[in-house]
């Protein structure tokens, strides 16, 4: 898989298989999404690489363990997310190159405690208040 930001700027490919598809609900997640879910599939951090460019990392420093968001420096797109704890890195879906091959569907909408009454999730797809277990 590869993606990159809006510009071209910053290029980065993925060659390992998503541990999980989901779309994210957390307040967090609405403000870089513009009010709606993000929609995201975590990587293996030893899959994923930056090809071209290099992004730009933000972490606030108001939290204990933030998460670092980067993005591209010219153009704002938010690429991807890594957590504190390491080892994947949390790719955004729309900085995809083909989204509808490589993500088609979110597997679960995780941090529903956050969501608003204007977000959509399918029938049947699996819900969590928060964040569940990494596989």
């Amino acid at each position: 898989m590869q993606g990159g930001c809006y510009c071209g700027e910053v290029r980065y490919e993925i060659d390992a298989k998503p541990i999980m598809k989901g779309q994210c609900h957390c307040r967090e997640c609405q403000y870089i999404a513009g009010g709606a879910p993000n929609y995201f599939m975590v990587v293996p951090e030893d899959g994923f690489r930056i090809t071209q460019g290099e992004p730009r990392a933000f972490a606030r420093k108001d939290l204990e363990k933030p998460r670092t968001r980067h993005f591209c420096d010219t153009c704002g797109t938010h690429l991807t997310t890594r957590r504190f704890e390491g080892g994947v890195v949390i790719v955004k879906v729309g900085t995809l190159d083909d989204p509808a091959k490589d993500f088609r569907d979110s597997a679960v909408a995780i941090f529903m405690k956050d969501n608003q009454p204007f977000h959509l999730v399918a029938d049947g797809k699996p819900c969590f208040e928060e964040l569940p277990p990494l596989k």
